[in-house]
């Protein structure tokens, strides 16, 4: 067994923890690797991102959610499965506390454990393909800006086109259902479970009451143009600009493969997080 970490950047407090998980996972006879970055920032020795995701059998976050979906994204064409270590606030996916890692890890081992699939959103623009794990955001550039985008779908097993929508307004969300909890739900979009597979589009700050969060089936692939500069923003971290050119986005072929605990349940998780009612 051959494990790859990645650790919450400017972060340079988890070493103590880092070697913990380390020391963990070699009572098993696993060998860890700590990526370049990751190992440079707590004055380690790494290893090459790319490199470390091709040998290794399981990929680790240890940090927040973002961290997680920052190396789903990053490391999306290697399609290991990822374990998140939560050493953030949020913990949405990052479901292993620090507390757990002994027996998690213990579990982990003697095969108690579960491999959920998350659904990805590829979106090319001028002929380069990214990737996203939660959303894809059109936005302006500036704050006094109005972004226009005009939006057809595409049926993909019909073979039919639609025109869709015109966004006037901040811009517009591209969601997965996993990220259906994150900046689509401030903007007032839907919460959709997560192991579903669908777009949800949510407009945000339009000029029109009648524009409305729209849903839907993964069949669709989405063309996306303005004549406006806009920013497209990856997962809230990675940025592509586009201007007088088209975007195509639909689900990707791949899935992220998230690692998680047996007794993990996404209800559970909702009523924690987003303070629910009682039972």
């Amino acid at each position: 067994m051959k494990v790859g970490v990645v650790l919450r950047p400017s972060s340079p407090d988890l070493l103590e923890l880092f070697l913990k998980v380390k020391n963990e996972f070699e009572k098993y006879n696993a060998k860890v690797y700590l990526d370049t970055n990751s190992a440079k920032m707590i004055g380690l020795i790494g290893i090459e991102f790319d490199r470390m995701c091709d040998e290794c059998n399981i990929l680790v976050s240890i940090g927040g959610d973002g961290t997680l979906i920052s190396l789903a994204r990053r490391s999306y064409k290697y399609n290991k499965p990822i374990m998140g270590i939560n050493a953030g606030n949020l913990g949405f996916l990052t479901d292993v506390t620090v507390d757990e890692i002994e027996s998690f890890i213990a579990k982990f081992f003697a095969g108690e454990y579960r491999i959920d699939k998350r659904m990805m959103l590829r979106i090319e623009v001028d002929g380069k393909k990214y990737y996203a794990f939660n959303d894809i955001v059109f936005s302006k550039e500036t704050i006094s800006a109005i972004v226009d985008l005009k939006v057809e779908a595409e049926c993909m097993t019909e073979k039919e086109k639609y025109w869709l929508n015109t966004y006037y307004g901040d811009g517009l969300i591209v969601s997965t259902p996993t990220g259906s909890t994150a900046y689509n739900l401030s903007a007032g979009g839907p919460v959709v479970y997560p192991l579903t597979k669908s777009l949800i589009l949510t407009p945000l700050c339009p000029h029109s009451l009648t524009q409305r969060p729209l849903v839907l089936p993964s069949d669709f692939k989405l063309i996306i143009e303005s004549k406006a500069k806009v920013e497209v923003i990856l997962d809230g971290q990675e940025i592509v600009h586009l201007y007088g050119k088209k975007a195509k986005v639909k689900i990707a072929s791949k899935s992220a493969r998230l690692i998680h605990r047996m007794e993990r349940n996404y209800f559970d998780v909702l009523r924690e997080k987003l303070n629910w009612g009682e039972k």
